[in-house]
C-alpha cells in the first residue's frame, strides 16, 4: 500500500505536459479560437546597461532598467476565415491601418489531463504585428501553417 501512495505522490509532482494548452482572445469575452500548434514567446527579461564606476577597474556594473518581452509567437494550420484571430488580423493587415487597431487580451493556458488550466499567462493590450504563411512546397505533404505574432505591453501569470 505504502509503494502506490508513493507512485501516486510522484506522478502528481510530475511536471506539466506541454503540448495540451488553449488560447483565449480577449479576458472578458474568452472566445477560444481553433487549436494551435505551438506558442511560443512567454518569456521576460530584466534589461540592464552598464555603468563603469570611476576608478573601479575590476568590474563593470550592470544596472537592471526595465522588463523586456519579446513577441507572443502563434503557429496552426491555416484558419478559416471565421476564426476571431483571423477577423482581427484581417483588419489590422487588410485595411493598411486605416481602422485603429483595437489591442486585446489574450490567455495562454496550459492544461491537465482533465481539460482544466494548471498554469494560465496573460498578455495586457496585444496587437498583431506579423502574420505570415510558411513555404509552399509541391513535393511535400505538410499543414500549411500560417504564424501570428502578437506585440503585447506586460505579461502576467496568474495561476
Amino acid at each position: 500500500m505504502q509503494e502506490v501512495l508513493w507512485v501516486l505522490k510522484m506522478v502528481e509532482e510530475l511536471p506539466p505536459i506541454a503540448f495540451y494548452f488553449n488560447v483565449a482572445l480577449g479576458a472578458s469575452s474568452g472566445t477560444l479560437d481553433a487549436s494551435f500548434q505551438e506558442v511560443s514567446g512567454i518569456e521576460s527579461e530584466i534589461t540592464t546597461e552598464e555603468y563603469n564606476e570611476p576608478g573601479e577597474n575590476r568590474y563593470i556594473r550592470k544596472l537592471p532598467t526595465g522588463v523586456s518581452h519579446p513577441n507572443l509567437v502563434l503557429k496552426r494550420g491555416i484558419a478559416p476565415l471565421s476564426s476571431p484571430l483571423v477577423q482581427w488580423c484581417k483588419i489590422v493587415f487588410d485595411t493598411g491601418l486605416a481602422e485603429p487597431i483595437e489591442p486585446r487580451s489574450i490567455l495562454v493556458m496550459l492544461m491537465n489531463e482533465s481539460g482544466l488550466p494548471i498554469r494560465t499567462w496573460s498578455f495586457a493590450n496585444a496587437y498583431p504585428v506579423k502574420w505570415s504563411i510558411d513555404s509552399l512546397n509541391s513535393t511535400g505533404n505538410e499543414v500549411a501553417i500560417e504564424s501570428i505574432e502578437l506585440r503585447y505591453n506586460y505579461s502576467n501569470r496568474l495561476a
